[in-house]
């Protein structure tokens, strides 16, 4: 195939063509999008800086010179960690696979550049029985207080992604069953076991704390609703934990993600098989899951330098 001349503005559109592709076909979340559009306009401001006009002209040398200047930094941006170096270099990736698809370009330079290792940082997990203090200290008998308790109890008892659960409708969770539906990212759908508590705490919500919250708006079908009778943010979510975490003196910074992490560490330590938790945590891959692991392991670490006579030289 004969690479045709990339007219002037030409980086631009493939950008934009790109970003509409991650959108209509990948159904990336909206936050995920905006990081992508903003990495690739600092690559596309650094390919005219250097006179590079269109994708097809883009070299190896080019992507991996990019690489050390956002390690680097400049006057205009400050240095970036691996981690945000390592997902600007994806997007720079993707971009140029895109461009080959759309024979925008012949070859792919950045194939095989390589993103910045990240250090592997362990899922942070509270022990059970922070877990136990934080939940028995949560909320009270107010429509919002049981709303407070089954948010939390819903969290910990499914895995949930805290966008999973105030994303939820009355619908998706069955009481009578023991099972609510989580709509996960990329449009993926999952059903997980709802446990004793959190089916006790949900109910008691439904049947004393929402009717009251609901009154204040329009019939919304979704499950957490706030003082206006619409539906719970995130922030507000973060905002009830750490309430809850501090009244149980728990010292430790704590978020919606703690009590995921939590969860699925405490299945692997009950003996759960990972393939199961990754099922139930909705992970498209195992090795994502697999790092849970390293946490239990590291746990049996502990208790083996501390419990057994020969542990230590």
């Amino acid at each position: 195939m004969t690479e045709q001349p990339t007219p002037p503005g030409a980086l631009t559109r493939a950008v934009s063509g790109y970003l509409d592709h991650l959108t209509v076909e990948r159904a990336l979340a909206a936050n995920t999008l905006s990081s992508y559009r903003r990495d690739l306009t600092r690559y596309v401001d650094y390919l005219t800086r250097i006179g590079v006009g269109d994708l097809a002209a883009v070299a190896e040398a080019h992507i991996t010179e990019y690489l050390a200047r956002l390690r680097e930094g400049d006057a205009e941006h400050p240095k970036l960690s691996a981690s945000s170096a390592a997902r600007a270099v994806s997007a720079v990736r993707g971009l140029h696979r895109f461009a080959v698809r759309d024979g925008l370009s012949a070859v792919d330079p950045a194939r095989d550049v390589k993103p910045p290792g990240t250090p592997r940082r362990l899922p942070k997990a509270l022990p059970v029985g922070d877990i136990e203090r934080l939940l028995a200290v949560v909320g009270d008998d107010t429509p919002r207080g049981l709303r407070d308790r089954a948010l939390l109890e819903l969290l910990y008892g499914t895995g949930a992604r805290i966008s999973e659960a105030v994303g939820s409708c009355v619908d998706d969770v069955d009481l009578a069953s023991g099972v609510a539906t989580l709509h996960g990212k990329g449009g993926r759908t999952r059903l997980v076991p709802v446990g004793g508590y959190a089916r006790r705490a949900v109910e008691a919500y439904l049947v004393r704390g929402r009717p009251t919250l609901a009154a204040a708006g329009r019939g919304n079908p979704t499950l957490f609703l706030n003082a206006r009778g619409t539906p719970l943010s995130r922030q507000s979510a973060w905002t009830i934990l750490r309430r809850a975490a501090k009244k149980a003196e728990i010292s430790s910074d704590i978020s919606p993600h703690t009590l995921r992490h939590s969860y699925a560490t405490h299945l692997l330590d009950g003996g759960a098989d990972v393939r199961v938790v990754q099922e139930l945590l909705g992970h498209a891959s195992v090795t994502t899951t697999q790092i849970y692991t390293l946490v239990t392991v590291e746990r049996l670490r502990e208790v083996y330098a501390s419990a057994h006579p020969r542990a230590l030289a």
